[in-house]
Order: structure tokens, then sequence, then C-alpha cells
């Protein structure tokens, strides 16, 4: 079998469904073939930390949403439901595929989590593949829109492609990390959240507070009389523990993190599609 008959195989057919009302009307839904390689969300933390309730919901959605068959959740720390042995109890159903692809559940490139995902790969029993994290991606700049309209500081999008002002005058994208390399991340994420709100945006990394400073200074000397923070977080990352009060620092609002929102489903569909195409055209 070449490898273009074996990606055509096993990659999912598409399903139109029924158009829903609301702001994710139009979705396409993936249908995976009987006995495809897993769906496996790599969650950094332990099974009891606060990202496992958000990473149960999201997977929830790319079964109902987007695949048809359930996402697992292995979790990078701790001995319950981990990674190692989720993996180690997989049963690879055809010979020319993994039994796996593992899609590291980060909004944005994590060395950590990258190394933690890919030894787990390598010492799995079966043949597993490791996907790129969810973001960077255009879908998760709707996501922060949607979070900060939940908090009252942007106009919630409910008609496509229409601009809606941001009721804050101005936005910093707050990416985990300290250095440089984590604002750089979300700068793709800045620029389309800026687009959507027609209101200028800049990012800085959340576990830098003299960063966080001059993101808001040139935000206020811009022009913008509010400035609000768009955490760049799903929710279980360190960092979020420093978001209330670097918005207290700076006068600011903040927004909760993304959490369970469907982009983050329609994400971890879209990396296993290309990386297990990826894996079938090797």
């Amino acid at each position: 079998m070449s490898p273009e008959s074996q990606a055509s195989e096993a990659l999912p057919s598409r399903r139109r469904r029924a158009p829903r009302g609301g702001r994710h009307r139009g979705d396409e839904s993936f249908l995976l073939p009987p006995d495809s390689p897993a769906l496996v969300l790599a969650v950094p933390g332990p099974a009891d930390g606060p990202g496992a309730a958000i990473a149960a919901e999201v997977a929830r959605l790319v079964e109902i949403e987007h695949t048809g068959q359930p996402a697992r959740i292995g979790h990078l720390a701790g001995d319950r439901a981990a990674l190692g042995p989720l993996l180690a109890g997989l049963t690879r159903h055809r010979p020319d595929e993994p039994a796996a692809v593992v899609v590291p559940f980060a909004a944005l490139p994590d060395p950590g989590v990258a190394a933690a995902v890919g030894a787990a790969a390598a010492g799995a029993p079966v043949p597993v593949v490791a996907a790129d994290p969810l973001g960077p991606h255009p879908l998760l700049a709707e996501a922060l829109h949607d979070r900060l309209a939940d908090a009252g500081l942007a106009r919630a999008d409910r008609i496509r492609m229409m601009t809606m002002v941001t009721v804050a005058g101005g936005v910093i994208v707050a990416a985990p990390g300290a250095g440089p390399d984590a604002a750089a991340q979300a700068e793709v994420t800045g620029v389309l959240l800026a687009s959507r709100l027609a209101s200028p945006v800049f990012t800085a990394p959340l576990g830098d507070p003299a960063a966080l400073r001059a993101a808001a200074d040139r935000l206020r000397a811009s022009g913008a009389a509010s400035v609000a923070i768009a955490p760049h977080l799903i929710g279980h990352e360190p960092e979020l523990a420093l978001l209330a009060e670097a918005a207290a620092a700076l006068g600011a609002g903040h927004s909760a993190p993304i959490g369970a929102h469907p982009a983050l489903a329609r994400l971890a569909a879209l990396r296993y599609v290309e990386a297990l195409a990826g894996a079938l055209a090797t």
C-alpha cells in the first residue's frame, strides 16, 4: 500500500452537520473510520490539577463535534491517569498505522511539555506519533475575543466577518513564560485579535512585570484610555496565579483563560489529522 493510499484511508472523512445558531454555526466535524489511531490529549500537571476538568470537557467536544470517537487523556505529572501507562495500554489496530496520536494540551509551544510528550511517545511499546501543540493558530484569537466579551471587555462577535469595537481601549495578550520567546509565540494571535477588535493589541509574557508595564504604557501612549489583559492560557498553566496581581498593578481589567472553548476541540482534531497525515506520508 502506498503512503498516499494509507493517508487517504486513515484520515477522517468530513461530514456536514446541520447549521447551528450562534457564533459557531457552519462548523464541520470529522468522522473517523473504525479502529483509527487513538487521539490522546497530553495534559500538563496531575489528574487532580486544574487542567483535568478542562481537558475532560475538551475531549467531550472533540468526540461529539469533530471525530465521533472518544478522545483519551493522559497527564504529564503524577501517577494517576498518567500518559505513559495510558500509551502502554493501547492496541495498534493496523500494522501500517500508529496506535495513537498524542496532542499536547498547550495553547503555545512549551519545551517542557514537548520533551515530556516526546519521551512518553518514544517509550511506548506501540508506535505513537507526537503532534504539534494546539497553538499558535487563528482560532485562538476567536477564543480570546469570546473571553474578553464574557468579561464585558469587548462586544461579542455574533455576526461573522463583522468588526466589533472593544470596550477596552487596548489589549495585552499575556503569554505563559517570562522570556521574549513567550511573547513572540503569541504574536499571531495578537495581530488577529487586533483585527477582530479594531483596537491596538500588544503581547507580553505574563511572568514579566516589566514587559507587561511596557506594553500597557505603549497602549496608553497610543491613546488607549483603558487596558485589558487577555491571558493566552488554557487555565492549567502556573502563570495563571499571576494574572489578577498583574492586572491590578497595571490598573487593567482582565478576562478569564481560554478554558474549555470549542476552538480547542477543533484544534485538537486538526493537530491529530496533521500529525497522522505526516506520519503516513513518510
